[in-house]
């Protein structure tokens, strides 16, 4: 199996994840979120690429 290189991913929480559905709140803990302003450097990778269309309205996203 070859090692593709993905594009990285810089996602920042920007709103709270207080009340939210506990499949989202499940999503920022996937990618390592842990609170407003946290910031996390992810590859494009499809799973991940998922999880952050879930909670787009929550987070900020980059490329680096």
């Amino acid at each position: 199996m070859a090692n593709k290189q993905h594009k990285m991913l810089k996602v920042t929480q920007i709103k709270s994840s207080n009340g939210r559905l506990r499949n989202h709140q499940a999503c920022l803990k996937g990618l390592g979120i842990r609170r407003i302003h946290n910031s996390v450097t992810v590859a494009a990778t499809p799973e991940n690429q998922g999880m952050i269309n879930k909670v787009s309205y929550m987070v900020k996203v980059e490329e680096v």
